[in-house]
């Protein structure tokens, strides 16, 4: 990269919930590392001078007149080995979804040749659809999680990567399983030193991630000592939280609580971390979440699969719970957070209206559930970002320009806008609602 390069055009993001912004005729300036150091409108005195310099330079790119740059997507949740299976066994329950079809195909990657033809095309479809940072659940197998690592790395796209532990004789299948909790948990520290010494990561693009399955699948043990690592590797927690009734009710079986706070004894909740779904989360929970500044990953395509409910997200967010999007791959059947954000206000809207027509409409759903358009752009991009803690999500100084460019018109020329507006909210709109992969 040069030392200076220039974007020109229309931006939207969302500064903070709720709110839209429309940057018309803007240059952003970036550095050599790709951190934003000037937002110019065209009223800034600065404008036209750092405008000359980068087109002069080579060193500008425009946005056309009906495309914007928007923020990256930030996908909280993906299982990088559920991959060839997209779409696959929707129809079951989840244990037999897991033990059929998911815990089979996961064991496979022992043999890390599958790695290396599997991941390079999820990466690069995730990238192709806006993701431009993505938070990923690997295997329990050290060499498969370490060529994840180093295709991240190769792809330029910012992750968080999760060697996984699931070392419970009674929860795990004996083919799929940590063979000690002292493997399990040595090679999780190994693979966080590998990802934090890995050549040509300098920038800390990829980033480990401590990552227990979930409760049921870990031993006491594995749990605590995996806090310990976290914390004294400074390192973010990833795991599944009350997804499921079985889930849920299996950890206050075992723990008597809910496994929002089993988490938190465990030392498990760490700044930046990610709780997967939380579809069963009380007000409490999200409280304790709130105060560890832990945050949470909703998943809503997944979440009508195999989750039971419909998760609150509305309430997460007015609670100041920090709440992203992920795409649960494949629990979920799509690569795309836009998907996922357009099926968030679907469901918020369901369940504020309800859905049982022989309930009588005052008492059928749960009044101010929904979310807008600019509230799911929000999660999808800043509210990710707030998850983990880092500056992306937004067009200001000082954050990342972690960025895409989006066209209507790049790969079709669709009646449905030919009259329509190229400025304003309603532009906006009509592109989260509409925009495809062909479009990025």
């Amino acid at each position: 990269m040069a030392e200076a390069t220039a974007f020109y055009g229309r931006f939207a993001h969302t500064p903070s919930r709720g709110a839209l912004e429309i940057l018309d005729d803007t240059l952003v300036i970036i550095d050599s590392k790709g951190t934003i150091t000037d937002v110019l409108s065209g009223s800034d005195v600065d404008f036209q001078k750092a405008f000359d310099q980068a087109r002069a330079s080579g060193e500008l790119c425009q946005s056309g007149e009906k495309s914007l740059f928007l923020p990256g997507m930030v996908d909280l949740h993906v299982h990088a080995p559920q991959w060839p299976q997209l779409g696959r066994a929707l129809h079951l329950p989840l244990d037999e979804w897991l033990n059929a079809y998911t815990f089979p195909l996961e064991a496979q990657f022992r043999n890390a040749d599958l790695a290396r033809s599997v991941y390079p095309d999820l990466v690069s479809t995730l990238l192709a659809n806006g993701t431009t940072t993505a938070v990923y659940f690997s295997t329990i197998h050290m060499e498969a999680s370490q060529v994840l690592a180093e295709v991240c790395r190769d792809a330029g796209q910012r992750a968080f990567v999760g060697k996984v532990v699931m070392d419970d004789p009674d929860q795990c299948p004996d083919y799929y399983r940590d063979s000690s909790t002292r493997q399990a948990i040595d090679e999780t520290q190994g693979f966080i030193e590998f990802v934090r010494n890995l050549s040509g990561n300098d920038t800390d693009l990829v980033q480990p991630i401590v990552t227990p399955r979930f409760i049921p699948s870990c031993s006491h043990t594995a749990l605590l000592e995996l806090g310990r690592v976290a914390d004294q590797m400074d390192c973010r927690v990833q795991t599944h939280c009350s997804e499921g009734d079985w889930e849920h009710q299996f950890v206050h079986e075992r723990y008597g609580q809910s496994d929002t706070a089993a988490l938190a004894e465990l030392g498990l909740l760490q700044r930046g971390s990610v709780l997967a779904h939380c579809n069963f989360v009380s007000p409490t929970d999200m409280q304790i979440m709130k105060g560890a500044l832990t945050g949470i990953a909703h998943c809503p395509i997944s979440n009508a699969y195999f989750a039971n409910s419909v998760f609150p997200l509305r309430r997460a967010l007015d609670i100041g719970v920090s709440v992203g999007m992920g795409t649960d791959i494949s629990g979920g059947p799509s690569p795309s957070i836009f998907e996922n954000a357009r099926f968030a206000i679907a469901a918020s809207r369901m369940l504020e209206e309800g859905v049982d027509p022989e309930i009588a409409s005052a008492s059928r759903g749960h009044p101010d559930s929904r979310i807008d358009f600019r509230e799911a752009l929000w999660v999808a991009t800043a509210g990710g970002a707030e998850v983990l803690d880092i500056p992306v999500g937004k067009f200001e100084k000082g954050r990342h320009f972690d960025a895409i460019l989006v066209d209507h018109h790049a790969a079709t020329d669709r009646a449905a806008f030919s009259n329509s507006t190229t400025s304003g909210e309603d532009f906006v709109q009509q592109l989260i609602y509409n925009v495809s992969q062909s479009d990025i």
